[in-house]
């Protein structure tokens, strides 16, 4: 509800649509409608994929040595409860031998994917424009990316989802016995304003937390920069976030293939025919496509048809 509550107050200087409005709530209902085998799964993908065989193999020998257990079926008329209860133990034991187990291993083979996803959103961000990259990613992939980030400078991050009591922070950072809050924004056509700063001054200090970042693929009014001065708030725009990548990539040691920040502009050509042109990063013809969203709103431009696995694109000339 905070969130809501936040861009109804930002619209009315911003001028956010209803639309935008309508998006972020449908968002918000899709993080809070899950089953109890979904948060589980979610858990345990929150840690190592180690720990999630780790558990895995515990839970199966656990209810595995339960469900082995005899019940008494000679029990008193005083001791029908505690039969009947053990009896639904052992069923649950039973079955859940074999359903935690494999719970906890989809959430270790998640847990994979998703170090694989940010690795792969890391080294994708580092090899090409800023503003290119993060204008061509979720907003599920912005909270990936920025935790990976800072996770490579050291972090320990724990991913929150954003809303509900939190009050709206998405990614929970330690280090040493520090505690850091982080709010993501992926607001592209327009500027991250001071109520949000607020907002997370707030909650800092209800947490008792060290620090607080604001990380956005836009950029910041005034009012809200001016507000995060003499505080322990940094505010991360886009290019300052893609130079933290970079930073963190070069001080592992994983340097990035330099790339042109944009694709040179290329004239399409005539092939049997008919106009092709590559994309710059996987070779396949490339088909126009109109920018929705982002200062260039309603231009035109050539993009890549594996999008958004690929965010190869072209000017038009």
């Amino acid at each position: 509800m905070d969130i809501l509550v936040t861009l109804a107050i930002t619209s009315g200087s911003r001028g956010i649509s209803e639309q935008q409005l309508t998006t972020e709530k449908t968002t918000m209902a899709r993080r809070n409608k899950t089953s109890l085998g979904e948060d589980f799964v979610g858990v345990v993908a929150l840690f190592p994929w180690w720990v999630g065989v780790a558990l895995a193999v515990a839970f199966y020998i656990i209810l595995h040595l339960v469900g082995m257990q005899q019940v008494s079926t000679d029990a008193k008329p005083e001791q029908v409860g505690t039969m009947l209860t053990q009896t639904f133990v052992k069923a649950f034991a039973n079955v859940g031998q074999y359903l935690v187990p494999a719970l906890c291993l989809l959430g270790a083979g998640i847990s994979v994917w998703k170090r694989q996803k940010r690795q792969n959103l890391l080294t994708n961000a580092a090899q090409s424009d800023a503003a290119d990259v993060l204008d061509g990613i979720s907003w599920h992939e912005f909270e990936l990316l920025v935790g990976e980030a800072f996770r490579m400078r050291g972090y320990a991050v724990t991913e929150t989802g954003g809303g509900g009591a939190d009050g709206g922070i998405d990614l929970i950072l330690t280090k040493g016995s520090e505690k850091f809050l982080v709010q993501c924004k992926q607001w592209k056509a327009f500027k991250v304003g001071v109520q949000i700063v607020r907002e997370l001054y707030g909650v800092m200090a209800a947490k008792g937390a060290a620090g607080g970042f604001v990380v956005t693929s836009g950029r910041f009014t005034e009012e809200a920069e001016e507000f995060a001065t003499g505080r322990n708030i940094q505010l991360v725009d886009g290019a300052k976030l893609h130079g933290m990548i970079r930073q963190a990539l070069n001080a592992r040691g994983q340097r990035p293939t330099p790339m042109p920040e944009r694709p040179a502009p290329v004239q399409a050509r005539a092939v049997a025919g008919t106009t092709e042109v590559t994309c710059p990063r996987c070779s396949k013809p490339m088909v126009k496509r109109t920018a929705k969203r982002g200062p260039n709103q309603g231009g035109v431009f050539w993009g890549c048809p594996a999008y958004p696995k690929c965010n190869g694109i072209r000017p038009i000339v």
